[in-house]
């Protein structure tokens, strides 16, 4: 990887909260985070933003850094708000979506485009695109930020199956601005295309798209962020005087919630996975050939789904719950004709690459040498992975000796035994006559 290849994340670290307590070191899928010196450090080249540090994390020490409303003053002369489908399960007895819509407007939106509208899209787009045999499968959902990132970095054969389709936020967003000129007469650089997302991810991903050139969304605000306030200016609306805003379909809705994507194909050889313990687990199986019956597989980085993501209000039990019920009541989506779909918005435009952030050296020769020296150094470690090194387990903990970031004695078992050794032979030259000590 270029070492002068900057990085974007959303995921950061105020150290003063840090306490060094190593349990975010367990829980980082990439092994991006360290301990030296009693706080917490991010290698930003391994961090997909999937969150786990922040849910994890006893002092919430990790954050996410994400735009605020009040921040979007004066940059933009037209606000349209891009709300994802999670954010509609976060309110208790919610019946008509209309209400988050105007509610929206009420908050200081001008115009509203809902996330669901891209989804729809994707999953037309998904269907034809299967029928046609011309995908790798099993497909990969492409879908969620984190898992994408996750497999651009550990699981570099499974590329390929990626399904080369930009994520409905990003499909949305740029719908949103062709509308929003057509019904303003602005320029696009005065209309402010606003997500409204559930995780850092989503975040990252605005800035740093994978398979397109931009996103189209100009910032992003966080659900739980703005929850308060939203539901402040829906509790004054009355439903005689909502205008008739949501397009939502319960194909594009249930895209929130673990399933949604994979139901609406109506494929019957699917997987749906969730948690990024079970993610990783599902990619290693499918990496090992052990899947290739399967047509497609979703996976998503959190809980339950997006409705799981760090920047909701609400638990995602409950607020799967509220999707399920609002699901009831919203119509299928219409079958769309390959021909009236978007595909110069749909289509990735890059193809999804291997990121080598595990790579020791950037020549190869020195690469196999590197390995063979962390190969020798994992023999001599207690293999116990207690991560008190400030490394996730012993191989991460070889794996900093050679890049030449930490030492043997960082390791807690390796640095006793050098002390009793230490204490035995001051021991003998003090009392040379005495017996030797016994190890205990």
């Amino acid at each position: 990887m270029n070492k002068t290849q900057k990085f974007y994340h959303s995921v950061a670290l105020n150290a003063e909260k840090c306490r060094g307590c190593t349990n975010c070191i367990k829980r980082c899928p990439t092994e991006a985070i360290r301990v030296r010196n009693g706080k917490a450090h991010i290698r930003a080249e391994r961090c997909i933003d999937c969150g786990e540090c922040i849910k994890i994390c006893p002092h919430h020490a990790k954050r996410a850094i994400h735009r605020h409303f009040e921040d979007l003053e004066g940059l933009y002369e037209y606000l349209v708000a891009l709300p994802a489908p999670s954010l509609y399960g976060q309110f208790n007895n919610l019946h008509n979506i209309d209400f988050v819509l105007n509610g929206l407007l009420h908050f200081g939106f001008d115009d509203v485009f809902e996330v669901t509208r891209g989804a729809d899209m994707i999953t037309q787009y998904t269907k034809i695109l299967l029928a046609e045999g011309k995908l790798k499968k099993p497909v990969i959902s492409s879908a969620c930020p984190a898992v994408v990132r996750l497999i651009r970095a550990r699981f570099p054969e499974l590329c390929q199956h990626v399904l080369p389709v930009a994520a409905p936020y990003i499909v949305a967003a740029k719908l949103a601005r062709k509308a929003a000129i057509a019904k303003t007469g602005l320029p696009a650089e005065k209309i402010g295309i606003i997500l409204i997302a559930p995780c850092p991810a989503k975040i990252t991903d605005v800035r740093m798209p994978v398979g397109v050139k931009t996103s189209g969304i100009d910032a992003v605000l966080a659900i739980d962020d703005i929850y308060k306030g939203l539901l402040n200016e829906m509790n004054k609306l009355e439903e005689k005087d909502l205008q008739p805003l949501s397009q939502a379909t319960a194909t594009g809705t249930s895209w929130c919630i673990s399933g949604g994507e994979a139901r609406a194909l109506k494929q019957d050889k699917y997987l749906i996975c969730n948690g990024v313990e079970n993610v990783i687990e599902a990619l290693e199986e499918t990496e090992d050939g052990k899947l290739d019956d399967l047509d497609f597989i979703e996976l998503k980085a959190c809980t339950e789904g997006c409705v799981g993501g760090v920047l909701t209000a609400e638990s995602p039990f409950v607020t799967q719950s509220r999707v399920y019920r609002l699901l009831k009541n919203l119509p299928p989506a219409n079958d769309i004709p390959k021909e009236a779909l978007p595909l110069d918005i749909l289509d990735w435009t890059e193809a999804l690459e291997y990121a080598p952030i595990f790579q020791l050296d950037g020549d190869l020769t020195t690469a196999v040498q590197k390995m063979r020296r962390l190969e020798e150094i994992v023999k001599t470690l207690p293999g116990l992975d207690c991560g008190s090194c400030g490394a996730p387990n012993c191989r991460a903990l070889a794996e900093d000796i050679v890049r030449g970031e930490s030492s043997e004695h960082a390791c807690f078992f390796i640095l006793k035994n050098k002390i009793n050794r230490m204490y035995q032979e001051i021991a003998i030259s003090e009392h040379p006559q005495e017996e030797k000590p016994h190890e205990k």
